[in-house]
C-alpha cells in the first residue's frame, strides 16, 4: 500500500501544521501508512508550539503528485489553497471546519466537516471514536491549534466543543491553558523582524467570491502600529500581487489580540466592498473593524455576500 500524504493549506498556520501531524499519527496508529507534509514555511507561533512539545515540523513540499497517488486534506478544501497539482492526485479524505467551495472529486471519499472553531476539535473526537489514546505531545499540538484558531477561546468561531476540547487537551499536555495560550499567541505576534513579503504571506488565502477573485491575509499583533507603520511598503507590495494574480480585492487584516479588534487595509478595484460590508469608510485605504477577529466567520462570509450581489 503506497504512502498517503496529509497536509493543510498554503501559507500554513498552527492548525494546518499540527492537524497534519496529529491526523497522520492517528492514521498510522490505525495501521495506515501516511506522512504529514506542509505547503509553506512554519510561522513563529507554530514553531513555539512545536518547540514546546519537542515535535519536528513536517517536511516542506511544493507538489505532491510525484510522491503519492492519494492525499488527505486537513484544515482546507478549496483547490486554490491546496497543492498546485492537487488535480493530479486522488483526495481520499477531508477533515475541515471551513466553508466548502471549488471542491469536487471523481471518487467517493470520507469528508468530515463541522462548524467548530478548529480542526483539532474534530480530531479530538476522531481519537475517541477510534479508541486511540492521545499522547502528551499530540495533545499539546492540538490545544495549540485551538488556542490559535480561537484566539484563546475569544473568537466568535469558538464553540462549547472547542472550549471543552481545549481544557481536556491542556490537562493531557500538562500546560495551564491561559498561561500557555497567551505565551504562544505573543510568540506569533512579534512582527518586528518580518519582511514585507513575510507579513503578506504569513497567513494569506485566495477566495472566489461571486465573479470576484479575492485574497485575504491576516496577522495577529499586540500593537497594530507595528505593522501599519509600514503601510506605504505594504501597499506597494500588495498592488504588485493584485496585478500579478489579477485580483479584484486584497484585504490585509491586522488583528489586535489584546483588544479583539482589527484594522483592514483594502486595495483593488473592489475595495469599496469592505465599506459596504462593514458600514465603514476607508480612510487612507484603511478602516477599523470593531470586534472582527475571524477571517472564517466575520470576513469571508460577509464579503462573499457583498460581492455576490
Amino acid at each position: 500500500m503506497a504512502k498517503t500524504l496529509i497536509f493543510g493549506h498554503k501559507n500554513p498556520d498552527t492548525d494546518t501544521i499540527t492537524s497534519a501531524i496529529v491526523y497522520s499519527y492517528l492514521k498510522n496508529q490505525l495501521g495506515f501508512d501516511t506522512e504529514a507534509v506542509r505547503l509553506g514555511n512554519v510561522n513563529g507561533e507554530t514553531q513555539y508550539a512545536l518547540d514546546t512539545f519537542k515535535v519536528e515540523a513536517p517536511r516542506l513540499v511544493d507538489k505532491v503528485a510525484g510522491e503519492a497517488g492519494e492525499v488527505i486534506l486537513v484544515d482546507h478544501n478549496e483547490r486554490q489553497q491546496s497543492a498546485d497539482d492537487i488535480d493530479q492526485v486522488r483526495v481520499t479524505e477531508v477533515i475541515d471546519h471551513h466553508r466548502i467551495a471549488n471542491f469536487e472529486t471523481s471518487h467517493p471519499l470520507y469528508y468530515r466537516a463541522e462548524p467548530v472553531g478548529c480542526t483539532a476539535t474534530i480530531l479530538n473526537k476522531l481519537f475517541k471514536e477510534k479508541n486511540v489514546a492521545i499522547p502528551k505531545e499530540i495533545a499539546g499540538l492540538m490545544v495549540s491549534a485551538i488556542v490559535s484558531d480561537t484566539l484563546l477561546l475569544k473568537s466568535p468561531t469558538c464553540t462549547d466543543e472547542d472550549v471543552a476540547a481545549a481544557r481536556e487537551l491542556a490537562d493531557i499536555a500538562g500546560v495551564r491553558l491561559e498561561e500557555y495560550g497567551l505565551d504562544m499567541l505573543k510568540a506569533g505576534a512579534d512582527m518586528s523582524s518580518k519582511t514585507i513579503a513575510e507579513l503578506i504571506s504569513l497567513d494569506a488565502k485566495e477566495f472566489q467570491m461571486g465573479s470576484h477573485k479575492v485574497e485575504i491575509a491576516q496577522v495577529n499583533v499586540v500593537d497594530t502600529n507595528d505593522v501599519l507603520g509600514r503601510q506605504a511598503e505594504l501597499e506597494d507590495a500588495l498592488n504588485g500581487i493584485i496585478a500579478q494574480k489579477g485580483l479584484d480585492l486584497f484585504v490585509f487584516v491586522v488583528t489586535d489580540i489584546l483588544n479583539n479588534d482589527s484594522v483592514a487595509l483594502a486595495l483593488g478595484k473592489a475595495a469599496s466592498a469592505v465599506e459596504t460590508a462593514y458600514n465603514v469608510k476607508l480612510e487612507n485605504n484603511t478602516a477599523v473593524l470593531k470586534g472582527v477577529v475571524s477571517r472564517k466567520s466575520q470576513i469571508v462570509p460577509v464579503l462573499t455576500e457583498t460581492l455576490s450581489k
